[in-house]
């Protein structure tokens, strides 16, 4: 069972965004800021990075931290130097996702009118722009030889590309009112999971573009999907303001994780696998709480 193992407190607006390396854990917040906070012991570092706008999504690329705000422009900082980079206007609309392929070196950049960018990881060239009409990007996946990526659209659409020539090459009609999140099946690639504003839990077969299980898993939208404990756990998040545990296999419920139990009051808007075990998640409630797996 997954119990609470540390909360942190420090915006002053709602956190919408997290990642983490190996000694941190940084979070985009309403209040502008980028804050990072210690592993160990949850206090605060003194590197933080005010902008403009409201951060809406970050990702760590091997030192790297990109940033994306709400008014469609992204920052690249070097964390080791401590500099910002490369300052991009690419995008017009809220960056909503930002996700690295580390096994091709590339970085999925996804905004609110559903444009998609891919940039080169070591020069921060971009390789291509693709207006998908998808709406608003919210979630990319990679598949585990970082061959394929997946993104989910408001137009309720998960797209599935190749990540060689960035071919679109199938299209799931999943979620009415629009897909949310979506994770590669952790046992098994030819596998897809998605969430979706319709708060359902779906798990789809690629080969034959076929649905396999649907669940009805949280009350609202679904924000975020990973897998844990060695891929056999799913955690799902919500605006509802719970997570949820699930076996991968059949989606079969385990535990929910709510603010009965320390967590979230307000709806919970990302989360990020800390190791095989562990996780942090965000929410409107101005928290970071660190979970992690402990046998009963």
């Amino acid at each position: 069972m997954f119990h609470k193992k540390q909360e942190i407190q420090g915006h002053a607006g709602a956190i919408y965004t997290c990642t983490c390396d190996h000694e941190y854990i940084y979070s985009g917040s309403a209040d502008k800021f980028v804050t990072r906070w210690n592993l160990n012991d949850g206090t605060q570092d003194p590197f933080a990075i005010k902008f403009e706008q409201s951060v809406y999504a970050l990702e760590i690329c091997e030192r790297l931290l990109f940033v994306g705000l709400s008014d469609g422009s992204m920052h690249v900082f070097d964390l080791d130097k401590r500099v910002e980079l490369k300052y991009f206007t690419q995008h017009t609309k809220a960056i909503f996702s930002i996700k690295y392929n580390p096994l091709k070196g590339q970085v999925y950049v996804g905004d609110a009118d559903g444009n998609l960018s891919v940039w080169n990881r070591e020069t921060l060239e971009l390789m291509i722009y693709l207006p998908l009409d998808a709406g608003k990007i919210r979630n990319f996946a990679i598949s585990p030889n970082g061959e394929r990526f997946a993104l989910s659209g408001q137009d309720g659409a998960i797209r599935l590309f190749e990540a060689e020539y960035f071919n679109e090459i199938a299209t799931i009609d999943a979620h009415k009112g629009g897909a949310t999140a979506v994770l590669f099946h952790p046992k098994n690639d030819g596998l897809l999971i998605s969430g979706g504003k319709d708060a359902y839990l779906k798990l789809w077969s690629l080969e034959k573009n076929e649905l396999l299980v649907e669940i009805p898993a949280h009350n609202f939208s679904i924000y975020g999907l990973v897998a844990l404990n060695n891929g056999n756990h799913l955690a799902s998040i919500s605006r509802d303001k719970t997570i949820k545990i699930w076996k991968t296999e059949d989606l079969d419920f385990i535990q929910r994780l709510d603010f009965k139990v320390g967590g979230h009051r307000h709806s919970v808007n990302d989360i990020v696998k800390l190791d095989d075990v562990t996780f942090v998640t965000c929410g409107d409630d101005k928290r970071l709480i660190v979970w992690e797996k402990k046998e009963s």
